[in-house]
């Protein structure tokens, strides 16, 4: 009887080995599915063109990135344009995983130093999010000597911090869209008026127009407030053109700022007036990990 008992007992146990072994092969082969069918690439750079996109480093990724803008169009003959004005900001970002990067920078207008933080907390996904979800949080810090009466002020008074949650839909190869809803809080109103805290929407996109070319704008919509009737929205058009390891792109714009707390609560800028500030941003990246960028 025991011999018996114990025949089907492995008998029993060798069928749920199997059948457990079957499910277990169904699960990997189903996540290796759902790895498969992970959108990437929804945008060709971190930046859109002032802001930030949901796209992250790749781990151990390296990118170097300048940003310059030219003086206004509206300058005229004597200043060529704008040409011989300029404003340039040099940053360093980091890929920690594939899902986390690090930043700093540097910007020549009003010396202004800048890292941040960036984290993609959702992935589009065929059959699962319909959307890519990136967490983004900033700081800058103002350098530039105080004009006068600087003994009032602090050394928080510099700081300024900028909050964004990106969202983004590969809708199609060629058409990217995504929403930027912004917080941004200023320690001192240097204007003497309006909220330290600023509220925007910002709304984007690009469109292949081949392989390694893509129309893209941008537009930065402040909420109605005392900064809202002070200052402009930021609206900007430009190209990516993509080649091997760079990225340029070039881009019309009315913010001559390129970190937060100067194109969204600080715009002076109007399309309407000619005050158009023609820029690049250029991008190389190195793998400084195992594995490369994939663009």
């Amino acid at each position: 009887m025991k011999t018996i008992f114990l025949v089907a007992f492995l008998s029993v146990w060798v069928s749920t080995a199997a059948f457990a072994q079957e499910d277990l092969l169904k699960l990997a082969e189903a996540g290796d599915s759902a790895q498969k069918e992970k959108v990437s690439a929804t945008f060709k750079a971190t930046r859109l063109i002032n802001g930030h996109t949901v796209e992250t480093n790749g781990a151990g990724t390296l990118l170097f990135l300048i940003s310059h803008r030219f003086g206004t169009l509206n300058s005229g003959a004597y200043n060529f344009w704008g040409l011989d004005q300029s404003t340039i900001r040099l940053a360093l970002e980091y890929g920690v995983t594939d899902r986390f990067t690090v930043g700093v920078g540097r910007s020549s207008l009003e010396k202004t130093y800048d890292g941040f933080l960036k984290y993609k907390a959702v992935q589009q996904a065929a059959g699962g999010s319909p959307v890519t979800i990136t967490a983004f949080a900033s700081t800058a810090v103002k350098t530039l000597d105080w004009p006068e009466n600087e003994a009032k002020y602090e050394f928080a008074h510099r700081l300024t911090y900028s909050y964004q949650l990106l969202v983004a839909r590969k809708f199609t190869e060629r058409l990217s869209l995504q929403l930027a809803p912004t917080m941004v809080h200023r320690n001192l109103v240097e204007t003497g008026g309006g909220e330290t805290n600023v509220y925007a929407l910002g709304t984007g996109g690009r469109y292949k127009l081949t392989k390694r070319v893509s129309f893209n704008a941008e537009y930065f919509y402040l909420l109605p407030s005392d900064v809202a009737d002070t200052f402009k929205n930021s609206l900007s058009l430009g190209f990516d053109i993509e080649t091997g390891g760079h990225v340029f792109q070039l881009m019309f714009t009315n913010s001559q700022g390129m970190v937060e707390k100067f194109f969204i609560p600080k715009n002076v800028g109007g399309w309407n007036t000619g005050d158009i500030y023609f820029g690049f941003n250029i991008s190389r990246v190195f793998s400084l990990g195992k594995e490369k960028r994939e663009w």
